[in-house]
């Protein structure tokens, strides 16, 4: 049913490595693009494959000796044999061979201090499935609540499959990858973080609430990032020294895994749980259209001292793009006040200011361009809000 989905990254043409949290459909993206290579695929989910090849990595050299040059080998999952990739390297080297190495972290492969064949394989990311790919046809509060996963997606019960993903995370990336020795203090940080999802992180809070030292939160966030369950949003500073904000915002990668992690699954989402919810919605549009189109631009968000804010802000080669997100159908003037005095900082003429909301009608006030959300990821996708 998967395949039902154009995904937005191109086949790649090169080595690489192809990284994206669980469920996000990275093996049925490679089975689409390389089915008619005829690729050879180590999938290392299988657990006979996955002894095999830990106690003796050298038989994927021997295995893939007699391929031609510019054959294609799958390894799925690399991260749990990281020594294969000093083979995979060797076999570039002589037999210029392409690998597709995919994989749900990247903790263990840096940990592991192993081969991270120094620029032979570039790096692309596959993101849950964004408004492009299902044709913009898009249940607001349903994707809100559940998320863009492509199995909750389509699924007839999302949140069976959200629970038992996230059981399965924890399980499986946590637990057996023996990210942490104290997996109950985890799982305590995990529902507190997903119920801060998109908020200041304040470690100290965090880590009073889970009853840890602050420094093991701290290694707690760096999992969390190290498996792709979420990123941080950075405060952008100015370059000269004002009174703002420094502390970074975290957020989740699904808005489905927020509320699974939070417990709140079960129940309709609240008014308060909506806004970030939707914030982490666009936001991860954003993040998914930057990288696909490969500009890359960092996302940051602003916030003075006294309190004001603008949800998103990038800088582009043709100045900057900031991004006010509000999960309600009115957008009063009063929204545009921090993109106002955003644009007085760096310059008025250097800032194009958009508003996104969940009214019916494009409108704009004091110079800022309010869209409907699905008006807005139309936009964006078409190259109208960031381009290169």
């Amino acid at each position: 049913m998967l395949t039902m989905f154009t995904r937005e990254l191109n086949k790649i043409e090169t080595s690489a490595f192809l990284l994206g949290p669980r469920g996000t459909g990275k093996s049925t993206w490679i089975q689409e693009n390389y089915k008619k290579d005829n690729a050879v695929v180590y999938d290392l989910l299988n657990t006979t494959e996955l002894i095999r090849l830990s106690r003796d990595p050298s038989l994927l050299y021997q295995e893939t000796a007699h391929l031609p040059s510019g054959s294609w080998v799958i390894v799925d999952e690399i991260q749990k044999v990281p020594a294969l990739l000093n083979e995979v390297h060797r076999i570039i080297e002589e037999k210029k061979i392409r690998f597709i190495l995919s994989g749900s972290s990247a903790r263990r492969l840096r940990e592991s201090g192993v081969n991270l064949l120094a620029g032979r394989a570039l790096t692309y990311n596959l993101f849950p499935l964004v408004s492009k790919e299902v044709g913009f046809e898009l249940d607001l509060d349903k994707q809100i609540a559940f998320g863009m996963l492509p199995s909750s997606f389509l699924a007839a019960n999302p949140k069976k499959y959200l629970q038992a993903y996230t059981e399965t995370y924890l399980k499986e990336e946590i637990r057996e990858e023996a990210l942490t020795r104290n997996f109950g203090n985890f799982a305590r940080f995990l529902e507190i973080a997903a119920c801060q999802n998109g908020q200041l992180t304040n470690t100290t809070a965090i880590a009073r609430d889970a009853g840890v030292a602050r420094q093991t939160v701290h290694g707690y966030f760096e999992i969390l990032i190290d498996t792709l369950i979420g990123y941080w949003l950075a405060p952008w500073k100015l370059k000269r020294a004002t009174k703002q904000v420094s502390h970074p915002k975290f957020y989740f990668f699904d808005s489905g895994v927020v509320r699974a992690l939070s417990g709140r699954l079960p129940y309709p989402a609240t008014p308060e749980e909506s806004g970030p919810l939707f914030e982490c919605l666009i936001i991860n549009e954003i993040r998914a259209y930057v990288h696909y189109i490969e500009l890359d631009y960092p996302l940051y968000f602003w916030r003075s001292q006294n309190g004001v804010e603008v949800d998103i802000l990038l800088e582009t080669s043709k100045g900057f793009v900031a991004i006010d997100l509000k999960n309600g159908t009115r957008w009063e003037k009063k929204f545009n006040r921090g993109m106002h005095r955003l644009s007085e900082e760096i310059g008025k003429n250097k800032v194009t200011c958009f508003g996104v909301f969940r009214g019916k009608r494009h409108i704009m006030i004091d110079n800022v361009i309010i869209y409907p959300a699905l008006d807005f990821l139309r936009r964006l996708w078409s190259g109208e809000i960031i381009d290169g």
